[in-house]
């Protein structure tokens, strides 16, 4: 994946990671004394789902602490992301979500209700390849098949995605202006109800994150992938080409699942939770559910750090937004 660096400086203005010290400091040293909540802005069942489940199980034995996994989904993801923006900077309330939510939504949306610099970035908890995949009784076997049928028939081809905003979406809209294609977008509120619907004959082409509920539609023959998004071909799936290697060259598009707080979450607290989530991750089991996943391998990363990559990957989808005059309201 990309991971320019831009300034400190631009990033403080970007997304306000300050952190409060003095007072908040004893506080953040008895972090968590009371339950966490972790707000999933998606219907159950989807990728950011699974991974709040995965770390509230991981971490409330560690804590002592109840962790509630509390699903908000509606607008894309953001009227859970906009609950979170919008809580106490105590780290009593988190938010799991795409990374979309503060590197596409604030291109998108010209009344969003938050804005980048209202969340603090704090940890990946993993990031992953989008897979264009069709059908197995499709006609279309290759990319390349997909773009001669729409070219064929304009507008004939309807393509599911995870919701309006989201990186599937976008990467949908990416390949539509490559291509000079006009696939029908239909959004669905989450990863999980768009796997539904195109199990269930509603769509010709379904754009979604390789995750855990993915992975394994591709593996049991239920889905026909026919191209991933990164660079370099998925380890999970050698024989699936990549987008790049299927006549657009230089075509990079990784999705990360991340942990945010409320802007203003005192230092310690955020660093607390990277160290922490960052261990979990290293556990055998999930290192070993991550690889059934089909998730790339985990690599280690500061909140600040984190913050850098998000500014990167804002500047390039914000360019795409602007170029195709995309907005969602």
């Amino acid at each position: 994946m990309s991971l320019k660096l831009v300034t400190r400086r631009r990033m403080a203005a970007l997304l306000g990671t300050g952190g409060l010290m003095g007072a908040a400091s004893a506080k953040a040293q008895a972090y968590p004394a009371n339950p966490v909540r972790i707000i999933v802005p998606f219907a159950p069942g989807g990728g950011s789902d699974v991974l709040a489940r995965v770390a509230g199980q991981k971490l409330s034995p560690r804590w002592g602490q109840t962790i509630v996994v509390d699903n908000r989904p509606g607008a894309g993801g953001i009227l859970g992301t906009d609950l979170v923006a919008k809580s106490a900077p105590d780290g009593y309330t988190l938010l799991i979500s795409d990374s979309s939510a503060i590197t596409m939504n604030p291109w998108l949306y010209r009344k969003l209700p938050y804005a980048a610099k209202d969340l603090t970035p704090v940890i990946h908890l993993a990031t992953f390849s989008l897979v264009i995949m069709v059908p197995p009784t499709s006609p279309y076997r290759t990319l390349a098949d997909l773009i001669a049928a729409d070219k064929a028939k304009p507008g004939s081809l309807n393509a599911g995605s995870a919701g309006n905003g989201t990186s599937p979406h976008l990467v949908l809209e990416m390949l539509n202006a490559l291509a000079g294609t006009q696939f029908v977008h239909v959004p669905y509120k989450g990863g999980a109800p768009a796997n539904t619907a195109f199990l269930s004959g509603e769509l010709d082409v379904l754009f979604n994150g390789l995750s855990s509920n993915t992975a394994p539609l591709i593996a049991s023959g239920k889905a026909r992938a026919i191209a991933v998004t990164t660079p370099e071909r998925i380890a999970a799936f050698p024989d699936v080409p990549t987008v790049a290697e299927s006549g657009f060259p230089g075509f990079d598009a990784v999705s990360g699942q991340t942990l945010f707080a409320p802007a203003g979450t005192p230092a310690q607290i955020v660093q607390k939770l990277n160290d922490d989530i960052f261990t979990i991750l290293q556990e055998p089991d999930v290192v070993e559910r991550w690889e059934a996943s089909a998730f790339l391998p985990v690599v280690r990363q500061s909140p600040a750090e984190l913050a850098d990559w998000i500014a990167s990957e804002s500047a390039k989808w914000g360019k795409i937004v602007e170029e195709r005059n995309i907005r969602l309201d």
